[in-house]
């Protein structure tokens, strides 16, 4: 008896620390644990990613799914701007799609881009920004942002 009851809340940390992440083959590194409030699509060609904005209207995890549209390798990279946990989705194929989970918090900016040998200097970043808290109240996304799915094209 004394054994399961040690047993069982190792187990339920070990759980708790788990989880998947859809796409395989990105960092959890400042990846999201909790439920997603939305998926937003991201396209990377050489050398853009569009869109290039994205407005979240609320902290918490989303995911990013990031197609390669384009004809050489490219990968996905977030990062709070100044600074701090990173996730990455690895190496994105031409034809292939990941998806990375990332939390966010309220009112901060994030940087998104193409960490593979310059793709960032040469165009292939943007940036992520998140309106208020987890709950209540609105934000409307400024001119040209994309705030859902699709796209943007």
């Amino acid at each position: 008896m004394r054994r399961l009851l040690f047993l069982l809340p190792t187990a339920l940390m070990l759980a708790a620390c788990g989880g998947g992440y859809g796409g395989g083959g990105n960092s959890n590194a400042g990846s999201g644990s909790g439920a997603v409030v939305q998926t937003f699509k991201i396209a990377e060609t050489e050398y853009s990613l569009t869109p290039a904005t994205v407005a979240l209207p609320q902290a918490g995890t989303y995911a990013f799914e990031v197609t390669n549209r384009g004809t050489i390798t490219h990968a996905f990279t977030i990062v709070p701007s100044g600074g701090g946990k990173k996730t990455d989705s690895g190496d994105i194929q031409p034809g292939s799609h990941k998806t990375v989970k990332y939390t966010f918090a309220a009112r901060k900016s994030y940087e998104m881009y193409c960490p593979i040998d310059g793709h960032r200097a040469q165009g292939m970043n943007g940036t992520i920004k998140v309106g208020g808290g987890m709950s209540g109240g609105t934000t409307t996304a400024p001119a040209g942002t994309t705030t859902g799915g699709g796209y943007g094209y």
